[in-house]
């Protein structure tokens, strides 16, 4: 009977010891990580026109690709313009993006709708985009993507969203705004509820914020601007947990820091005969590091 009771006894030893034990935390986070960025792919099988050469954008994108590749990146995040045209031109740089080893992201741009308007809902599993607007938490930081399509000429997939459209633009077509172009886009207000959301949120849990987007918010020039980016700097300018914005769009890129905020467009791939253009930027405590390669020049940004 003593030997059973010493059993039992030793049985339960071994439970309290196992349940003891500490749960291994399920998601690390680095205190310095690593990220892709590519603007402005931007392929399509067409003769270059001007500046543009098209056929050259899958050896560029393969360059960026092996390079990231050498990274131990977080992720990678293609900034808008993957394609110029046509549905057929995503088979061809698509399989070359999903060969990162790391994960990968995409931010809509206006070209990437240059498709026949019965296969734009196709575009989405093309470019494995779940939701057009979303955001990614990682290592402390929100990343917000923006959709700059949600309501244009070309995005607009409803007859709601279409409606929303006519509405703004009728709305600012007084103001002689420089950026009230069909190449250009607007946010909902909707998305911009849902941003308001996203930094309240942040600000609770302690988070830095990034902004991804096709379209520049601010720029040295506002002819690339969304229609209505006073909107949405109204809204990021409330928050202090918002450091950066970055975007591409703007194939000359370009840099402005406002109120602690780096704007920073980067330069498109596309663009040239003889050079690419994209960077890697590494998070640190109290900076971004960017590391450009081809035309994108390498940068430091100081955050607080």
């Amino acid at each position: 009977m003593r030997t059973y009771q010493k059993s039992i006894f030793l049985f339960l030893c071994v439970l309290a010891f196992i349940g003891c034990k500490p749960k291994k935390k399920q998601v690390s986070e680095r205190l310095e990580f690593e990220v892709g960025i590519v603007a402005d792919c931007q392929y399509c099988n067409c003769e270059a026109a001007g500046v543009r050469h098209y056929k050259k954008s899958p050896g560029r994108l393969r360059q960026a690709v092996n390079t990231f590749n050498e990274h131990a990146l977080e992720y990678s995040i293609h900034l808008g313009d993957f394609i110029d045209r046509n549905f057929e031109s995503y088979d061809s740089v698509t399989p070359i993006w999903n060969s990162l080893k790391s994960e990968k992201y995409h931010v809509l741009g206006n070209h990437d709708f240059s498709v026949a308007d019965s296969l734009k809902p196709l575009i989405f599993e093309k470019m494995n985009i779940k939701n057009r607007y979303y955001s990614i938490v990682k290592n402390n930081w929100r990343f917000i993507v923006l959709d700059g399509n949600d309501l244009s000429v070309h995005g607009a997939l409803t007859e709601d969203k279409r409606q929303q459209t006519d509405s703004l633009f009728n709305q600012l077509s007084d103001k002689n705004m420089a950026n009230l172009m069909e190449w250009n886009d607007g946010l909902s207000n909707v998305q911009l509820a849902w941003v308001e959301d996203e930094l309240r949120l942040a600000t609770e849990q302690g988070q830095h914020v990034g902004f991804y987007c096709h379209f520049p918010a601010l720029g040295e020039e506002q002819a690339h601007n969304l229609w209505n980016y006073e909107q949405l700097l109204a809204v990021i300018d409330k928050y202090d947990c918002v450091k950066f914005y970055f975007n591409g769009h703007n194939h000359a890129g370009s840099y402005v820091q406002r109120n602690g905020v780096h704007y920073l467009n980067f330069k498109g791939m596309v663009d040239t005969k003889d050079s690419t253009s994209f960077a890697t930027v590494t998070f640190l405590k109290d900076s971004l590091l960017v590391k450009g390669y081809g035309r994108e020049p390498s940068r430091i940004l100081k955050i607080k």
